[in-house]
């Protein structure tokens, strides 16, 4: 309810700079991998491979609905280090001259006191237990249904290849991002 309100505070206190909204979350991708559900004949079981291996990276990845753009980076595990490369890969795609709000949730890394953030950056905590107000869980949930699920990963570097092949794939859709990513309490105000 009040999210209009912060964003103008925000706005204001960066000298009335324009202010983009961007969404930010980590998905695990690893051997260990999502099942997705599959089309098949009526009376038939599909087969869906699975592994038991335990290797897997971490997609750190970024939106801003309103641009249609993205900033990622694949990581092998979730840190405040991890994190702050991720916020140095967002401050280079914010628009020059414009001020991002990342709205992100509450996980340890992202609230820590060692994390560096950018000057054209304001961290601003989603309410915890929320997860579907970031759309980038829908659009993790994308990416696994066409591009991660259902697969087993033959080594490290596989799993790489792929999340970055999917993430590279998914921003190069900016159409995609918009429908995804826009929320009406974000920009329907």
């Amino acid at each position: 309810k009040s999210f209009p309100h912060r964003l103008a505070q925000i706005g204001q206190a960066v000298g009335g700079k324009p202010v983009e909204v961007w969404f930010c979350d980590e998905a695990r991708v690893g051997q260990k991998n999502t099942l997705t559900r599959r089309w098949a004949a009526r009376g038939t079981r599909p087969s869906a491979p699975k592994d038991q291996r335990t290797q897997s990276a971490y997609i750190f990845g970024a939106i801003c609905p309103a641009r249609g753009v993205g900033a990622g980076l694949v990581m092998p595990r979730c840190t405040t280090s991890a994190m702050a490369h991720h916020l140095e890969e967002i401050s280079a795609t914010v628009a020059p001259g414009a001020h991002a709000v990342l709205l992100l949730d509450q996980a340890g890394w992202h609230t820590t006191k060692k994390l560096r953030v950018p000057g054209n950056i304001t961290l601003l905590p989603l309410p915890t237990r929320s997860p579907e107000l970031n759309p980038v869980e829908n659009l993790w949930q994308f990416m696994r249904e066409n591009w991660l699920g259902n697969r087993i990963f033959q080594s490290y570097a596989d799993i790489l290849d792929h999340c970055c092949d999917a993430w590279n794939k998914i921003v190069a859709q900016p159409w995609r991002i918009m429908s995804i990513g826009m929320r009406r309490w974000t920009h329907g105000f």
